[in-house]
């Protein structure tokens, strides 16, 4: 191991309780607080065409808001990214977004055309 480095101390298998990181990945979400409106909206301007789904109005920290976007992400087989508040996701995919954070329980609105 380099020198000044340190090693990352999380248990990640054990020989009886098995993957414990499938144990982190699957706790339960928290209910988002009471809020705004979720705002998920189809954007081309300035992407030479190209449609992607933004979802703005969030009420999550820049962690949760990744963690948020991974998981859009995932569910809707994109890539994307979040930063300054908003996520963005490579296509129109705004039926599954919506439904995915009407699940989550967010107070969902698709805005613009």
């Amino acid at each position: 191991m380099a020198k000044g480095r340190t090693r990352d101390s999380a248990l990640v298998y054990s020989s009886s309780d098995g993957d414990l990181r499938r144990a982190r990945r699957d706790e339960p979400v928290a209910p988002p607080p009471p809020g705004g409106r979720v705002k998920v909206r189809r954007e081309v301007a300035g992407r030479r065409g190209k449609a992607v789904t933004t979802v703005s109005g969030v009420p999550l920290d820049d962690a949760g808001l990744r963690e948020l976007a991974g998981r859009l992400k995932k569910r809707c087989g994109v890539g994307g990214s979040a930063k300054d508040g908003v996520i963005e996701l490579q296509g129109d995919h705004r039926d599954t977004v919506v439904a995915v954070l009407r699940d989550a329980g967010y107070d969902v609105v698709l805005a613009g055309g």
